[in-house]
C-alpha cells in the first residue's frame, strides 16, 4: 500500500459524471428530447413517438398504446408503451425494473429458478405463478416464454434475436460491445424509463446514485492511502477481469485508490493472460474476487485451492480478499450502496464503522470445525 500526496487526479471524471446526458437548448433550458448513455440512446421525435438505440445498435420505436402504428419502421421494432408484461433475461435487468418501481406489476418470466433469486418480489411472483421460469442459456423454453405474452423482453443475448423476431416478440438487448463505464451505470435505468413512462423515477435514481459519489469523492479526498486494486478471477482455462473502462474500475480511481487493470480496455469479464494477472497481483493490495461461497470460496486458503497459481499473489499472502455476497449481483438497484461499501473498504480509515452488507472480506483460513461429542 503506498502514501499519496497528489491532487484530486479524478476530479475531471467526477465533472463528466455530474453533466453528460444533458444537451442545453435556447434560453438555457435543458433539451431532455436526446439522451446518450455510453452506447445506448433516446430521442423523443414527438409525444407519440420515441427512438431508443439498444445495445446492439438496433433503433426501436416506442409508441404509446392507442397511437397510430408508424408506417415507415419495422414492426419487430415497434414496442407499445406503457410496456405491461416484460420477461427479464438477467438479474441486472430484474434491478432495473425494480428501481423503476414496475418490477411487481410486469415482470413476467425470468432465466434463473425460484431457489436462486434473493428479491423477494420475483420469488413471491414465482409462487404465485404469475413469473415463469423460462430456462437459461441454450435451455431457453421459448414455447412456455410465448405463454407468458411478453410484450418486450429485455436481455443481454444477442442469441435470441433470431427466434424472438419469429415470435413477433420485441426485444432490447442491455449490453455492449465495451463494459459500462460509471456515468452509463449509473444513467442505464433512464435508457429503460420511456418503455414503462417512468421518466421522474429514473431521474431521481440517478440523484440519488449521484448525490452517493459526490459525499463519497469528498470524503474518500482525504485519504493518504492510495491501495492497488484488482477485480477478477483466475479460472481453469481463462483469467476475466473488469477493465479500467468498467464503472468499477472507474470508481476506484475515482476515490483515490489506484486500479491495476486501468490500461485493459473491452467488455466487462475481459480476458487477459495469467502473466498480466500474476504482475499486477504482485502490486495489489486488494482483491475483488468474482466468485461466491457458493464456488467454495470461504477464506484464501480455500481460494488458492481452486487455483494454485492465486497462492502467490499479494493480496493472498499479505493484503485483503473481498468475495460478493450472493445477493450482490441482484442488487444493481441499490448502487449507491454499493458504490459507498467499495469506497468503504478501500479506505477504512474514513470508513471506520462501515459494516459490510454486498462483501465479506475472506479469513486467512476456514474455521476449525469443531469436534464432535465422543
Amino acid at each position: 500500500m503506498r502514501t499519496i500526496a497528489r491532487p484530486a487526479a479524478c476530479a475531471a471524471a467526477l465533472m463528466i459524471v455530474l453533466t453528460m446526458g444533458a444537451c442545453t437548448g435556447d434560453g438555457g433550458e435543458t433539451d431532455r428530447s436526446f439522451l446518450q448513455i455510453g452506447e445506448f440512446a433516446i430521442h423523443r421525435i414527438d409525444e407519440n413517438r420515441t427512438e431508443v438505440r439498444d445495445g446492439a445498435g438496433r433503433i426501436l420505436v416506442l409508441i404509446p398504446r392507442g397511437a397510430p402504428t408508424p408506417e415507415d419502421c419495422d414492426p419487430l421494432r415497434v414496442v407499445r408503451t406503457p410496456v405491461a408484461r416484460v420477461v427479464a433475461g438477467g438479474t441486472f435487468e430484474v434491478a432495473m425494473l425494480r428501481a423503476l418501481g414496475v418490477l411487481d406489476d410486469v415482470l413476467v418470466g425470468v432465466t434463473r429458478p425460484a431457489d436462486h433469486w434473493y428479491v423477494e418480489e420475483v420469488r413471491r411472483g414465482m409462487q404465485a405463478g404469475r413469473i415463469a421460469y423460462l430456462g437459461d442459456g441454450p435451455d431457453i423454453d421459448f414455447e412456455r416464454l410465448r405463454q407468458q405474452r411478453p410484450e418486450l423482453v429485455l436481455t443481454w443475448d444477442r442469441s435470441l434475436i433470431p427466434m424472438l423476431d419469429e415470435l413477433k416478440i420485441p426485444c432490447a438487448i442491455t449490453s455492449g460491445p465495451v463494459a459500462q463505464c460509471l456515468n452509463a451505470r449509473m444513467r442505464f435505468v433512464q435508457f429503460l424509463a420511456p418503455f414503462f413512462g417512468r421518466q421522474r423515477e429514473a431521474d431521481a435514481f440517478f440523484e440519488r446514485v449521484n448525490g452517493s459519489l459526490i459525499e463519497l469523492r469528498q470524503r474518500t479526498a482525504g485519504s493518504t492511502i492510495q491501495p492497488g486494486v484488482m477485480w477478477g478471477d483466475i479460472y481453469e482455462k481463462r483469467v476475466l477481469v473488469e477493465p479500467g473502462n468498467a464503472w468499477v474500475g472507474e470508481l476506484v480511481e475515482l476515490v483515490e485508490s489506484d486500479y491495476l487493470f486501468e490500461d485493459v480496455f473491452g467488455t466487462s469479464c475481459i480476458e487477459i493472460s495469467v502473466e498480466r494477472f500474476l504482475h499486477s497481483g504482485q502490486e495489489a493490495d486488494i482483491f475483488f474476487t468474482y466468485r461466491t461461497a457458493a464456488d467454495g470460496v470461504t477464506s484464501k486458503a480455500a481460494l488458492a485451492r481452486l487455483n494454485p497459481l492465486l497462492a502467490g499473489i499479494r493480496p493472498i499472502r499479505s493484503g485483503r480478499v473481498y468475495a460478493p455476497r450472493p445477493h450482490y449481483a441482484q442488487s444493481a438497484d441499490r448502487l449507491d450502496e454499493i458504490l459507498t461499501e467499495i469506497a468503504a473498504i478501500l479506505h477504512p480509515d474514513v470508513y471506520p464503522d462501515y459494516s459490510l452488507q454486498y462483501f465479506v472480506a475472506l479469513p486467512d483460513d476456514d474455521p476449525a470445525a469443531p469436534e464432535s461429542a465422543p
